[in-house]
């Protein structure tokens, strides 16, 4: 063999492990996983107070409607401030543990049990306040739980009265953006107050939230056949729609959302059933009522809204009054009731403007809630407002009550099953379509929002996979 046949099989021998090389890669995952625990700085006692603080904001977030997202960032940055760096948090839609690994010592677990106290604006930012302090501040662990103690068991920032008015205010502005007049709203007002007092007597004696929504819905059908069988000229399927709006409006759209396309899966479940069982009730509640209207021989009639008689001014303001009504009967404060209402005004002005431009209901809703979500995710952190709020009462204008009356009724009353389940999907089109626009929004609003830190970052970074 020559030199050159020698050189030649010498370099062909080295040609897998030059072309392994080439493509092998050169650096850890980007995504590091299954780390090592580190030493703890902190004896017992004190790990024990701080893990028991992170876990009982995170609890007081969970209670009044944070997303998952934002109870996770939160424990992990409040007990990170602390010393501990490195825990584990499992959110579930009911419970919350919070787990410290330490190399030198047995585990730390805590849990709790959440139960769930319907929207607090109010509270909501009197915790994340006091997360932002202990991060700011490093407050001494004791003076950080008493002050949680304080927001925790503060009163509510209204009275009833008010709180009831938000309830009925809301219903009025429904009638009022659907085509009523004044009388279709006062009824509707008074209507939805008598809901809200019914549901809280039955929430006190301890009837599941399903038939509270099931309670309120049949009431608020009941008052519709009354009145036609009373022979009063109101629009009674309005004040049906009204009810319906209200009731739909405390349910977690937003968030099921939320925690589903953001990673967790577990709370988000947990979160999309409660949806879907508690609209089963308002449904369960209406066509329970129109059965046996319909049995009794009332003549009823569904009408139509008629938006293009109505001014857009007046729909415009009866957009921004829902939204705005919506924010004080989830106890939110004053800033927080101004916001809501610029931003259902702003979600009915790209709802119009969509549909004008050929759209149909679903694809503009959709389109208003991208808009709020950018609005709340660029805006939240400088105005100092709690997570949610813009989006949450942004979209109450656009919840599709009058459209779930008009199947319900196609199907009972007009025996059109067809007709009927084609205006329950399109409702329930535009449910999804506000849900995913909000999330969608706030994605593409990061940018320009407040600097996230490691922690916000890890928490959204959990419906993602980075190589």
């Amino acid at each position: 063999m020559g030199p050159t046949t020698r050189y030649r099989a010498k370099r062909n021998a080295g040609l897998p492990d030059r072309a392994w090389r080439a493509i092998s890669g050169s650096g850890p995952p980007t995504e590091p996983f299954a780390l090592r625990s580190q030493p703890s700085r902190l004896d017992d006692a004190t790990a024990h107070m701080a893990l028991g603080l992170a876990l009982r904001i995170g609890e007081s977030m969970m209670a009044v409607g944070a997303s998952a997202a934002d109870v996770d960032a939160t424990v992990l940055r409040v007990a990170a401030t602390y010393g501990l760096t490195g825990c584990q948090v499992d959110i579930t839609y009911t419970s919350l543990t919070v787990s410290y690994d330490r190399d030198d010592a047995l585990p730390l677990t805590l849990m709790r049990i959440v139960r769930p106290r319907g929207m607090d604006y109010t509270r909501l930012q009197g915790v994340i306040d006091l997360a932002r302090a202990i991060k700011a501040d490093r407050l001494d662990i004791r003076d950080a739980h008493q002050r949680l103690d304080a927001v925790v068991s503060a009163p509510y920032p209204y009275r009833r009265r008010v709180h009831a008015l938000g309830w009925s205010g809301m219903a009025g502005s429904v009638a009022f953006l659907l085509g009523g007049g004044w009388l279709v709203a006062l009824v509707a007002a008074l209507t939805t107050a008598t809901i809200e007092q019914m549901i809280r007597v039955l929430g006190r004696r301890g009837l599941p939230p399903f038939f509270q929504q099931a309670a309120g819905a049949a009431l608020a059908t009941g008052v519709a056949v009354l009145l036609v069988a009373w022979d009063v000229d109101v629009r009674s399927s309005l004040v049906v729609a009204a009810g319906i709006v209200v009731l739909l409006a405390g349910l977690s759209f937003v968030g099921s959302a939320e925690d589903a396309i953001g990673g967790f899966s577990v709370t988000a479940a947990g979160r999309a059933f409660e949806v879907v069982t508690l609209t089963a009730g308002i449904v369960v509640g209406i066509a329970g009522v129109l059965d046996l209207t319909r049995r009794a021989g009332v003549p009823l009639a569904v009408v139509d809204p008629s938006p293009v008689t109505v001014p857009f001014p007046v729909t415009l303001g009866a957009a921004a009054g829902i939204a705005g009504f919506w924010a004080l009967a989830s106890r939110a404060r004053l800033r927080g009731v101004g916001v809501a209402t610029v931003a259902g005004a702003l979600a009915w002005t790209t709802s119009s403007v969509a549909g004008d431009l050929g759209a149909g209901p679903a694809v503009a809703s959709a389109t208003a809630a991208v808009v709020l979500g950018f609005c709340e995710e660029s805006l939240t952190g400088r105005l100092r407002i709690p997570p949610l709020l813009v989006a949450v009462c942004g979209i109450v204008p656009l919840l599709p009550g009058l459209a779930i009356y008009r199947g319900l009724f196609e199907i009972v009353v007009e025996a059109d099953p067809v007709s009927g389940l084609n205006a329950l999907v399109g409702a329930a089109a535009i449910g999804l379509g506000l849900a995913a626009g909000v999330v969608l929004g706030r994605y593409l609003g990061r940018p320009l929002g407040v600097e996230r830190d490691r922690f916000d970052r890890g928490a959204r970074r959990r419906a993602t996979t980075s190589d």
